[in-house]
């Protein structure tokens, strides 16, 4: 999906991409926040379940048929080195749009620390290939517009499932867009240079899936319901990652999000 969007963006249609993302993020924000009652009654708003079903059955397919094998091959193909040299680019030209974050949530030591990794590991890690920074204790703090948008109060939203993507809400698939419209790599570079971010970005998520793959398979193919499982799984981790703690952090995959609460008295 990832270079999907970026052929799409490359394609003269820069500020019309960017002028739809800022109007759904618009909407994201007047919108989301009216849903917030009725996440916190079950934990999980869904009302998009029977597309996103759909949409999941067709990643299952995809990741049966054409992802594992792919990262089957990738992962036989290359060494642990190299999958980690791959790994930590792709985690570098991310620096950029970390920073951009960071800064737009007020986290300025972290902008601060992003920036001094990058330029540490752009002079002395060889463009990016290698992590010096790590060893001196300046690790990457991740950040990305679903976060900002949290930050700023955006509800969570709807969940979604998104092709090949995977689990999201409303409010980080705008994070996504956004992201993408504000990387300075795809605002400054051109074609072919434009994508090998995004190749980078697959490589990276192949040699992920070769890493997990017993837990991928026991979540995809080994659930009652994988849909559910990961739903919750997403729902539980994004939560984590926001600093949300409570109720709504520990979801029950098979419960039903639109029960009457009530229906028992």
């Amino acid at each position: 999906m990832r270079i999907l969007l970026l052929f799409l963006y490359d394609l003269n249609f820069r500020p019309l991409f960017l002028a739809v993302t800022l109007v759904a993020g618009a909407l994201v924000l007047s919108g989301c926040a009216s849903q917030e009652a009725l996440q916190a009654e079950g934990g999980i708003y869904d009302p998009y379940e029977e597309d996103n079903r759909q949409t999941h059955a067709f990643n299952k397919a995809a990741d049966k048929y054409l992802v594992d094998p792919l990262s089957q091959g990738y992962g036989n193909s290359t060494s642990g080195g190299v999958r980690e040299v791959v790994g930590n680019f792709s985690s570098h030209l991310s620096l950029p749009n970390d920073v951009i974050n960071n800064v737009l949530q007020g986290d300025f030591g972290y902008a601060a620390q992003n920036t001094g990794r990058f330029l540490l590991n752009t002079f002395v890690g060889f463009a990016g290939f290698l992590d010096p920074a790590e060893e001196l204790n300046m690790p990457r703090v991740r950040a990305d517009f679903g976060q900002t948008l949290h930050v700023w109060g955006a509800g969570e939203g709807a969940y979604v499932e998104l092709p090949f993507w995977g689990p999201s809400t409303s409010r980080d698939t705008v994070g996504i867009f956004v992201d993408l419209a504000l990387d300075p790599f795809f605002v400054v570079l051109r074609s072919p240079e434009t994508y090998i971010g995004g190749v980078a970005y697959i490589l990276d998520a192949m040699g992920s899936r070769y890493t997990f793959d017993a837990t991928v398979d026991s979540v995809l193919y080994d659930s009652a319901d994988s849909y559910a499982q990961a739903r919750s799984i997403y729902l539980q981790n994004r939560r984590y990652e926001l600093g949300i703690t409570g109720e709504d952090l520990y979801l029950d995959p098979y419960s039903d999000p639109y029960s009457d609460p009530y229906e028992d008295f």
